[in-house]
Order: structure tokens, then sequence, then C-alpha cells
């Protein structure tokens, strides 16, 4: 059954579908955007402590902090369950999974080689979907036109994609013919618009 506003997945989905029609560009973005995800998380392990309360785990080889990667993981997670319950619980799970994982692995590496590690990761991940946008998509991010939307809901839309492409799976009858109505709708607007500035820019 559709949602309307904040938790409108149709609407949503078919902003971010616009803005990745190309196949190579989609392929990239599956690839980039979780690990992304979770090595943000692990920079986020050596923020302040929430709730004043840590977690041990394996003879303290695995701490978990109540921070702002904790935070953020559950905000993610919530927000997935609300957009669609079924393939939301599992983008929950996955949160969740990098959530732990990231902990383990920043309490490993320690701050001093977490953060060249987590900005490597950052550099050649965000370079690779700029690639994507500017060589094969010719489209701008979506980022430049809703930030929040692309750095939220991003993770989530992968793996809906892959859920699609592997599965076949929709949120609800009819759910994958009317977002795809809906971006080829956006792309046809987006062209047209550029179409009537060509002849400004030159």
């Amino acid at each position: 059954m559709a949602k309307h506003g904040l938790f409108d997945l149709e609407k949503h989905f078919a902003f971010y579908g616009a803005y990745h029609s190309n196949p190579i560009n989609i392929i990239l973005h599956l690839l980039f955007v979780w690990p992304i995800f979770f090595t943000a998380l692990i920079i986020s392990y050596f923020t302040p402590s929430l709730f004043n309360l840590r977690l041990s785990l394996f003879e303290n080889n695995l701490i978990l902090l109540l921070n702002f990667g904790f935070l953020f993981t559950l905000i993610y997670s919530l927000f997935y369950v609300c957009l669609d319950a079924k393939s939301g619980c599992l983008a929950a799970l996955l949160c969740f999974i990098c959530w732990v994982s990231s902990s383990f692995l920043a309490n490993k590496l320690g701050f001093s080689l977490a953060w060249k590690v987590v900005l490597a990761a950052q550099l050649f991940c965000w370079t690779g979907q700029f690639i994507g946008h500017g060589v094969f998509e010719k489209r701008a991010p979506a980022l430049l036109d809703n930030i929040a939307q692309a750095f939220v809901m991003a993770p989530f839309f992968v793996l809906l994609e892959a859920l699609q492409f592997l599965f076949g799976y929709e949120p609800y009858p009819g759910f994958h013919s009317r977002v795809q109505a809906k971006v080829e709708a956006d792309i046809k607007e987006w062209r047209e618009k550029n179409k009537k500035l060509m002849p400004i820019v030159q």
C-alpha cells in the first residue's frame, strides 16, 4: 500500500531513479554506497558516548559504544522500516551488522590509522560515484538537488534495486511500473529543460 509525505517510498525512489537510470552508474552505486556508510560508521566510533554506556563482548575484542554511530544506525534503520516493512527490516539488519563490524574494525585500528583508512575509502568510493554520474549517467548527482535524501536513503535504495533485479521484489503490486513511469517523466522533463538552456549557453 502506497504511503504519503515523508514515508512516500514511491516518490522518493522515483526521484532517486531519475538520477540513476544508466546500468553502469547503477552498478557503481551498488558497489560503493554501502562501503561509504560502513566507513562513516568507522570514524563515528570515535565520537563521544551519548549515554555513558559501553558493551564489551568476546573478552573486550568487540566494544560497542552507544555514540553517534549507534544513533545514526538507529535512525536509518527505523526510517527504512517505516518506508517498507519487509525490505526495510533487511536494510535495518544490514545497518546494525555494519555498526557492529565497523565498531570491531575501528577498535582494532585505533583512531590514528582508522581516519586514514576511512579517508582513502571515502575518496575512492565517492570518485567512483561521480564518474558514474559524469561519464555514464551524464547527470549531476542527486545530492546536488536533495542532499538529505541522497545521504539517508541511498543505502536503502541500492538494496531495493538489488532486490528488484534479483528477486523481482516489490513493496506492493504495481510499485515498479508506477515508479518507472515517474522516472521516465522526470528524465524527459530534465532533457527538455536542458534543450531550452542550450541556446542560452551557446
